[in-house]
């Protein structure tokens, strides 16, 4: 299994666009075969003394953190899938970065094989 990884400070004001957004490009990636999307809201996320999730996007006053997720049998499958969402017109203004209800700059990402966590048997 892959799994793309995102870490991302949204103004809560913008909770709703943001949650519309997530919808949208959710059921595109399914559509064109990712295994699953996840969103998930910061609850019990407290600023670290060096490091945390607040700290690696500079979380402002009046955000919280979301951590999201996309599920891919392989990388190469994450690519095909990713080759599929970025041809899809329902996701242009979204992928093209214009319609996102959050500082891009500060988002967190990337991809990760989760193979050794299943080899383990956590």
């Amino acid at each position: 299994m892959y799994v793309d990884g995102f870490v991302v400070p949204v103004p809560k004001a913008k909770m709703k666009a943001y949650l519309a957004m997530a919808r949208k490009v959710g059921k595109v990636f399914k559509e064109h075969g990712a295994v699953d999307y996840c969103e998930s809201i910061a609850d019990d996320v407290k600023v670290g003394k060096w490091t945390s999730f607040p700290r690696s996007v500079k979380l402002k006053r009046g955000e919280t953190v979301v951590f999201a997720w996309i599920t891919y049998k392989t990388r190469a499958h994450r690519d095909k899938v990713g080759a599929k969402v970025m041809k899809d017109k329902r996701s242009a203004d979204i992928m093209s970065g214009k319609a996102m209800p959050f500082d891009t700059k500060r988002l967190i990402y990337g991809g990760h094989v989760i193979s050794l966590a299943r080899a383990l048997s956590f």
